[in-house]
């Protein structure tokens, strides 16, 4: 494919300022004294180049998208229409509480089912992000410590846990304790008790964990902890697995992080809005951000009255587009929310089970939402779990995450969500049977992979360091 500049043809789109055309408009300190640069190429000609290169782009829209640990679901057409209503995009931030009513409404029963999915007791929908929602959970039990006036400095988190887990932590100014998994690939309940003491503020989990493993022993975890006066923070990232069956609360959790981008539907990746609200227990209340969402039984309102809030974390109110979708999303399931766990849970064991005897499992327990292979029985014939992440992508299939978590050798990490079909998961499953086979009889084949993409192998560690982003004909 030509890039734009190739396909200048010395024809441009309309220009008000060519010619006698005189852009009086414009003083002379603000007109341009060189040219500048871009193609000529008509309108028409710029559109199709750029539906060309959006064609070439990999999405859920054109096939599988199972990327582990990401919740890549599909996200439901209407949401963009109801998020887009003139309603919602035209109303400026800095109105006041009785010009955005209807906002502030919408916020309000967000907020309200929420707490409702998660058990807890009370919400904030400011973080725009999962990430941003740890480091807000974190903040608020850094801030409840203070006003205890305990100075407790650690943090216990496992090792297999999301990245942002201890860079959240870290950043508000606590150690890091990592506790190991056992063989079942759970939180290792001896290793936990010999970490816990007085220093401890809080652990940090996510369950199921990322190995897709329900931690059958959280309630003598949440025991322990609290026994000790220590917290415990709940990673939200997949609760795609237990809505409708379990929550955080009867966990035993005191803060929780949701991604809205991921359990409730709305757009994920590509550099574009997230959300990540923070639920608390009662204890915590007085911590959260300002403004919280309330209703005095005649209006809605924005509330600053937070007696030790961390202040705000996010401009204006969080970004609420986002909000909309999810709100969107909650109302259309109702109790199919429930449902949409179930299907994923049972599409990810059926694809476990379908797999395990090609690709090593290296924890052969009943799986929740997503589950790990390891590509070690492939590396024996020189091909990588990169390789076959490659080779996925020739089956019009995006790969799965990959060498996560750090405790899986080659790990491999899919996680099919509710959305597919059986078909869909049958196609995936034949594509990465045959990758298997050709790993042992023509490893050549898998390790040069792919070949049917837009763009083919590259130097990964180059590209990264050393982005060329010039264009070079094939």
């Amino acid at each position: 494919m030509k890039t734009i500049f190739e396909k200048d043809k010395g024809i441009s789109g309309i220009n008000l300022c060519d010619g006698d055309l005189e852009c009086d408009f414009l003083k002379d300190e603000f007109k341009r004294k060189s040219q500048l640069g871009l193609p000529n190429v008509s309108e028409l000609e710029a559109l199709r180049h750029y539906k060309a290169l959006s064609d070439r782009n990999f999405c859920i829209e054109k096939g599988f998208y199972p990327l582990g640990s990401c919740t890549m679901k599909y996200n439901p057409k209407v949401n963009e229409l109801l998020a887009s209503l003139d309603g919602f995009v035209n109303l400026h931030p800095l109105v006041e509480d009785s010009d955005c009513q209807g906002a502030l409404e919408l916020m309000f029963k967000l907020q309200e089912a929420l707490k409702k999915i998660t058990g807890m007791d009370y919400i904030t929908l400011q973080p725009a992000a999962g990430a941003q929602g740890e480091l807000t959970g974190m903040m608020i039990i850094k801030k409840y410590f203070e006003v205890k006036g305990e100075k407790r400095s650690k943090v216990i988190i496992p090792d297999s846990a999301h990245g942002t887990n201890p860079a959240s932590a870290h950043l508000c100014g606590f150690d890091i304790v990592p506790v190991k998994s056992n063989e079942k690939g759970q939180v290792d309940i001896e290793a936990l008790r010999s970490l816990v003491d007085s220093d401890v503020a809080a652990i940090m989990m996510t369950n199921p964990n990322t190995l897709g493993i329900f931690e059958e022993n959280v309630l003598e975890i949440s025991k322990i902890m609290h026994e000790n006066g220590s917290l415990l923070y709940y990673d939200g990232a997949n609760f795609n697995a237990i809505m409708g069956y379990s929550n955080p609360k009867l966990m035993g959790f005191d803060v929780v992080h949701l991604n809205l981008h991921k359990t409730f539907a709305t757009p994920h990746g590509g550099g574009g809005p997230g959300s990540g609200p923070v639920c608390v227990v009662e204890c915590l209340k007085d911590f959260l951000p300002t403004p919280v969402v309330a209703y005095d039984g005649n209006r809605y309102f924005r509330d600053y009255n937070i007696k030790h809030s961390i202040g705000s974390v996010k401009a204006f109110y969080g970004n609420f587009s986002v909000l909309v979708k999810a709100y969107a999303y909650i109302l259309m399931m109702g109790k199919n929310l429930k449902e949409a766990s179930e299907n994923a849970v049972l599409n990810a064991n059926y694809l476990k089970e379908k797999l395990k005897q090609a690709y090593y499992l290296p924890y052969d327990e009943p799986c929740m939402h997503e589950f790990v292979l390891s590509g070690d029985k492939q590396k024996e014939y020189g091909v990588s779990t990169l390789n076959i992440a490659k080779a996925l992508m020739d089956g019009d299939t995006h790969p799965p995450t990959v060498y996560f978590p750090l405790i899986v050798h080659e790990a491999i990490m899919i996680e099919p969500t509710e959305s597919e079909t059986k078909e869909v998961m049958d196609d995936f499953v034949s594509i990465m049977l045959k990758i298997a086979d050709d790993a042992k009889v023509c490893p050549e084949k898998i390790i040069s992979a792919p070949h049917n993409t837009p763009v083919k192998r590259i130097d990964e560690t180059l590209a990264a360091r050393h982005p060329n982003l010039k264009f070079v004909q094939e």
